[in-house]
């Protein structure tokens, strides 16, 4: 997952990115708003957390033009404004959610995977490369070609397939189908990584499942 994080204070973008990385996520910075719509605009981003008062163009303009150039990614604005009049505002511009500084990073990432698990609960189909994944029937194929595979390594494929060429923490595939991070072993995530390794490449796909050593998994097309 690819997050576009648009803040001008030094300090706070560079903690936000790090944190993000560790938490799985794929992050890049930008600290004013005219650089951060160009880079709305021209990369394939998963999400943006944007700061409302950044120079060159505010938050709320940047969240508006990005709507208007056609993109459905979701949009957090984070600022220290907190009148309902500003709240409003920004939920008009386009944003899906609305953070009040001081705020704390755990709850950051908690209301990006619920936008993202919304945002993927409104497709279909999810393809990459010749794998497509048919979401309502939970059926998988690869050029056409059906790949048998239980509702648990469906669920993970689609984990990685919403989230191409991005990383995938072991922590957050843990809490999406397990449903907790505490009782569960670690190394059943990569069990079922190899089932689905496996299947791929009998398959004969373009796409493949790379591991990432102590941080998760990138399904990326060959």
């Amino acid at each position: 997952m690819r997050i576009l994080v648009i803040e001008d204070d030094a300090e706070m973008g560079r903690l936000l990115t790090k944190w993000l990385r560790e938490q799985g996520f794929d992050s890049e910075l930008a600290t004013n708003g005219v650089d951060g719509l160009i880079a709305a605009q021209n990369g394939a981003f998963t999400a943006a957390a944007i700061d409302v008062m950044i120079p060159g163009m505010t938050g709320f303009e940047v969240s508006r033009r990005i709507r208007e150039g056609g993109s459905t990614m979701p949009i957090i604005l984070l600022t220290a404004r907190d009148a309902i009049d500003d709240r409003v505002r920004g939920l008009d511009s386009g944003a899906d959610d609305y953070l009040i500084k001081p705020f704390d990073f755990a709850e950051l990432g908690a209301r990006l995977r619920a936008l993202l698990r919304w945002e993927a609960g409104q497709r279909t189909t999810i393809t990459v490369g010749q794998l497509e994944l048919d979401l309502m029937s939970m059926q998988a194929t690869v050029d056409g070609e059906r790949v048998t595979l239980s509702v648990k390594e469906f669920i993970i494929l689609r984990i990685l397939a919403a989230s191409a060429g991005s990383l995938v923490s072991r922590a957050t595939i843990l809490e999406e189908v397990w449903g907790s991070i505490d009782f569960i072993a670690p190394n059943i995530v990569d069990q079922y990584i190899s089932i689905l390794r496996r299947k791929i490449k009998s398959a004969r796909g373009n796409v493949h499942i790379t591991t990432v050593r102590r941080q998760g998994f990138v399904l990326d097309v060959t």
